[in-house]
């Protein structure tokens, strides 16, 4: 079995009017295109939230500054006959700079990002544990009004 922690999460541009999020696009081991959550691995000494704005950044081209905590999600799959337990801390962020691209992706994962309308992530978003992470974001936006 091995343990893995990642961290990412929705970056919004509070700009706009209805504050669209940047997601992006990767390829299921099954080859299907899957809409999700950019996120990623902490890197040695990274708090989660500081793993969260780079990973966001890197598969996004999208700076952010943290405003809260999502929650995590953690959940268990199998790959090359290991069990795989990970948790993923999601954090909401304000863009603060960037264009969208997924060129600085290191690990070349997404294969397409876009500005989303929060209210859109739910009919977009594959997996249904991140659909919940934008409705929590949307719940804090409102909080926040």
């Amino acid at each position: 079995m091995v343990e893995e922690t990642s961290a990412g999460g929705l970056v919004l541009d509070l700009t706009a009017a209805a504050p669209p999020a940047a997601v992006i696009a990767r390829l299921n081991r099954a080859g299907r295109v899957e809409w999700c959550l950019p996120k990623g691995h902490l890197e040695d000494g990274e708090t989660p939230e500081q793993a969260a704005v780079r990973e966001i950044a890197e598969e996004t081209g999208i700076t952010g500054r943290v405003l809260g905590s999502l929650g995590s999600i953690d959940y268990w799959f199998s790959v090359e006959d290991r069990r795989v337990h990970k948790l993923v801390h999601h954090y909401l962020l304000e863009a603060t700079g960037g264009r969208l691209t997924v060129e600085g992706d290191p690990d070349q994962e997404a294969i397409d990002v876009a500005w989303v309308p929060l209210g859109e992530l739910n009919a977009l978003l594959a997996f249904p544990n991140e659909r919940k992470i934008a409705r929590e974001a949307s719940a804090m936006l409102a909080e926040r009004a």
